[in-house]
């Protein structure tokens, strides 16, 4: 009977971990520590545009200096795929605004993804990277 109890929880777990991952066709995919931005025209003469995207340049190099690289997203839809398997799929809204337009999107496969807020520096991706 234990030999049974053994033999079913093996196969299981073999069923388990054979899972079918989302087809990724549709998806711009991130398995990589990594920081996603959108591509962004820049606006001549925009004050507010300049200013946002004055920010998440400097954001971008100190994510850089923490060995984060650099992916523009490709698609509006993303699928982030941690180490253990999981999978976190995020649809990029259409920008309502500059700062909108401007996000950064931080991803450690490690954990889950975390979306940048411009206004408030650095102290919330210190918190991401330290956290477990």
């Amino acid at each position: 009977m234990m030999r049974y109890l053994l033999l079913s929880i093996l196969l299981f777990a073999a069923c388990a971990k054979g899972r079918k991952q989302t087809d990724t066709d549709k998806y711009d995919l991130i398995t990589e520590k990594c920081y996603v931005l959108r591509q962004v025209k820049p606006a001549a003469g925009d004050t507010t545009a300049a200013a946002a995207q004055q920010q998440q340049q400097q954001l971008a190099a100190y994510l850089e200096q923490h060995q984060f690289t650099r992916h523009v997203a490709g698609k509006d839809s993303l699928l982030f795929r941690r180490a253990n398997g999981q999978e976190v799929i995020i649809e990029l809204p259409v920008p309502q605004d500059t700062w909108e337009a401007h996000t950064i999107i931080v991803f450690d496969p490690q954990k889950n993804p975390l979306f940048v807020n411009l206004h408030k520096g650095t102290a919330q991706i210190d918190q991401y990277i330290q956290s477990k």
